[in-house]
């Protein structure tokens, strides 16, 4: 199951904005995915916390969302989301197999038979 650490209330429209394009984008596909509130919940705002690699927090403060992982193996921010979107990669980003036919599975093609 694909989990995604995410908050609810008091969110600045960015955030939200973020939030909806990566549920989105899970949905369209067919990805399953499970939202978890860090704003409501104290366990899961502490879960993230914990579980954003070092080298992926901020300088200060805390890690906002949405911050992406796959069970407890952390994939990334919202950037780093939209980048592997651009370069049709969310799937290999995710830890998950492309399904054939998909641009992502079209383009890993390409690359092997190179």
């Amino acid at each position: 199951m694909f989990y995604k650490r995410t908050t609810s209330l008091f969110s600045p429209l960015q955030i939200k904005k973020q939030q909806q394009d990566v549920m989105g984008f899970l949905a369209a596909n067919k990805i399953e995915f499970e939202e978890c509130d860090i704003a409501a919940n104290e366990e899961n705002r502490k879960w993230m916390r914990e579980n954003v690699p070092e080298e992926s927090r901020p300088t200060t403060g805390n890690p906002l969302p949405p911050q992406i992982f796959n069970e407890s193996k952390y994939c990334g921010n919202y950037e780093a989301f939209f980048d592997a979107r651009e370069d049709n990669a969310v799937y290999a980003f995710l830890g998950l197999t492309a399904p054939p036919g998909s641009k992502e599975a079209e383009a890993l093609a390409k690359r092997e038979k190179l």
